[in-house]
């Protein structure tokens, strides 16, 4: 039995296993790794680990070290009242607002996954909030991202219309990014309508800061009966005391803890401009920032390392282990390959899409879209079906099922998940979403993009 068809059945055993048995995915994977590479691969232990996401390791926990700092030192608070103030109170369009600041950075030249870390734990802080769906909220941070990334001076769209303009085939970068834009904005559509969006239309935030008032009235009531200290204002609760002058919430924080947010702040920019302005790795930019941040307010960082969401970091880090020994079997290649032989162009193109889907959902897009792209160009030279239909539809495949736990963005959603929610539960949620998108996303932009032939 060859080694791509030895590591299939591993994958699947490792599927049933966990859908079974409340047994970390990640876990599994680093055995299934160790298995197939050590076992039947003859792989050395130091070539398996070559495939640890070190730098996904640390985006994970160094983003989600400084934002669980942010949050106990009230920042994330200050930035979704400013947040608020311009929307203009209006709950239903900050999921909007944070698709299109994330479709706007990774437009410009920004990695998906930066753009993601940066935006989707600010995004989640107003779920929590304002009682928005925190799946809407972590999927429309993540789909605007995807949106904005084949600008052509984005990464995706600089790799993809390089790897054309070197087949000979004809090129639209135009096509590509509003194949992707347009596709990601009607699922954010559609996410936002099936998700509660519709419900959020008539709500504002001085409803919210209304029910709040109701609930300190009650402690207040109490706590008199009870000899105890009244209500003391934002720093006691989740909201803060109507505002008289503006937007409903007025924060009440100390001196002492106004300086730890402002520094919070300008850590959270310099996040901002280092990492998207001069590409230096996100991951190493959070956690630095968060230790100087623990080194300004000590106090603020308490328990922040237990917020870290570990079981998260275990799945991704096992799974995409597991499938960078899946590339060393030449799994990937050897499905690729058959497909691409198959000798029909509209049925090759439909199982490419979905090639590009499963393997993105655990592994990195760029690397499926160079991939793939070369794969494809044997039956798109023929000139029997649309070349820039079908990489506009594989590019669109292979990026709107970064929505999965296992790949960065779906994976940094899932971390940075409130603290009041249930981790698993929403893991679920999102797996669930991420296969309904593997399963018909391809389908739908193989149909839309490819089959009727106007591209």
């Amino acid at each position: 039995m060859s080694a791509p068809v030895i590591s299939i059945i591993i994958l699947a055993v490792m599927f049933l296993i966990a859908t079974l048995l409340p047994v970390n995915m990640g876990a599994l994977a680093f055995v299934g790794a160790f298995l197939l590479g050590a076992v039947f691969l003859g792989m050395e232990t130091t070539d398996i680990l070559a495939n640890f996401p070190g730098g996904l390791f640390l985006t994970l926990v160094g983003v989600t070290y400084l934002f669980a700092i942010a949050q106990g030192n009230g920042t994330i608070d200050l930035l979704v009242r400013g947040a608020v103030r311009l929307v203009g109170g209006r709950v239903a369009l900050i999921p909007w607002v944070m698709f299109v600041i994330t479709a706007v950075i990774t437009a410009v030249g920004a990695l998906s996954p930066a753009a993601v870390a940066i935006v989707a734990p600010i995004a989640l802080g107003f779920a929590r909030k304002y009682k928005i769906s925190p799946l809407l909220m972590g999927m429309m941070v993540i789909h605007g991202a995807q949106g904005g990334g084949f600008s052509p001076i984005a990464v995706y769209g600089v790799i993809v219309n390089s790897l054309i303009s070197t087949t000979g085939l004809d090129a639209s970068p135009t096509a590509v990014f509003l194949s992707s834009l347009i596709f990601n904005f009607l699922i954010a559509v559609v996410l936002f309508i099936v998700l509660g969006g519709r419900n959020l239309m008539s709500s504002r935030v001085g409803h919210f800061v209304e029910q709040a008032a109701e609930a300190r009235m009650a402690v207040s009531v109490g706590a008199r009966a009870g000899g105890d200290v009244a209500f003391k204002g934002f720093g006691s609760g989740i909201y803060g005391p109507r505002d008289p002058a503006g937007d409903g919430l007025q924060a009440t924080a100390t001196r002492g803890e106004r300086i730890p947010q402002l520094v919070t702040v300008a850590g959270l920019i310099a996040l901002a401009v280092i990492a998207l302005g001069f590409k230096v790795d996100v991951g190493f930019v959070a956690i630095t920032i968060a230790v100087i941040l623990a080194l300004v307010s000590p106090a603020a960082q308490k328990g922040a390392v237990n917020k870290i969401s570990w079981s998260t970091v275990l799945l991704i880090c096992g799974m995409l282990t597991f499938v960078g020994v899946l590339e060393e079997a030449g799994t990937i290649e050897y499905v690729s390959e058959a497909v691409a032989n198959l000798g029909m162009p509209l049925l090759a193109a439909l199982l490419i899409c979905y090639i590009g889907a499963v393997v993105s959902a655990f592994a990195s897009s760029t690397a499926i879209l160079a991939a793939l792209i070369p794969l494809a160009v044997p039956f798109l030279a023929t000139g029997d079906i649309s070349a820039i239909g079908v990489i506009c539809a594989l590019a669109v495949a292979s990026t709107i099922v970064d929505v999965s736990p296992f790949s960065t963005n779906g994976a940094l959603v899932l971390a940075n998940a409130p603290d009041d929610v249930d981790k698993d539960r929403f893991y679920k949620q999102i797996l669930a979403y991420s296969g309904i998108v593997v399963v018909a996303g391809p389908a739908i932009a193989w149909a839309v993009l490819v089959l009727p032939g106007w591209l």
